[in-house]
């Protein structure tokens, strides 16, 4: 049998199985951000990964943000979208005050507060950097702006959260 004859299935099992070795943490970490049943979350990782082998093109496979795409257009397809993890707040909470500690509950409501404050494409950029640890450059990518828009509003919205937090210095240079 000539390497031309290769069975299909076999690259298209291999490349797969890459793709769902590479990114299925990820995936599931960004799922977790919304929603909090772990059974459900199960379920929806693997939703995006059965989209991800129905489309697969084994010489073009998918990468880490087109399977974030993926997994926002299937939670945006879900009515019960709205609830928020608390492990969410606790790392948006990290990231603007510098502490590794999580916050206890009258922190996490501050931080939700304060997150109310923001418009929505400034929260999807702190839940995409703090949450995701996506770099500005990926977080364009995915949401499909220009970096420099993503970065100029990662500023702007962590310059709110951190007044609105009471923690101007935290995370500057000169503090």
């Amino acid at each position: 049998m000539s390497a031309g004859s290769e069975d299909p299935n076999s690259l298209r099992n291999e490349v797969f199985s890459r793709v769902f070795d590479e990114n299925w943490a990820a995936v599931r970490h960004h799922i977790e951000c919304v929603v909090d049943d772990d059974a459900e979350v199960t379920e929806l990782v693997s939703e995006v990964f059965l989209t991800a082998w129905l489309r697969l093109r084994p010489r073009s496979p998918m990468d880490r943000i087109w399977l974030l795409r993926a997994a926002d257009r299937i939670l945006r397809a879900r009515a019960t979208r709205t609830t928020t993890r608390r492990t969410a707040l606790d790392a948006v909470h990290q990231g603007m005050s510098g502490t590794p500690d999580p916050p206890e509950n009258e922190a996490r409501s501050a931080v939700l507060k304060a997150l109310g404050v923001l418009t929505p494409a400034e929260r999807r950029i702190i839940m995409l950097t703090h949450w995701d640890g996506l770099a500005v450059g990926e977080s364009a990518e995915l949401i499909r702006r220009s970096r420099p828009w993503v970065r100029k509003t990662l500023l702007r919205a962590e310059r709110r959260l951190r007044t609105e937090l009471g923690l101007e210095g935290a995370g500057d240079a000169d503090a």
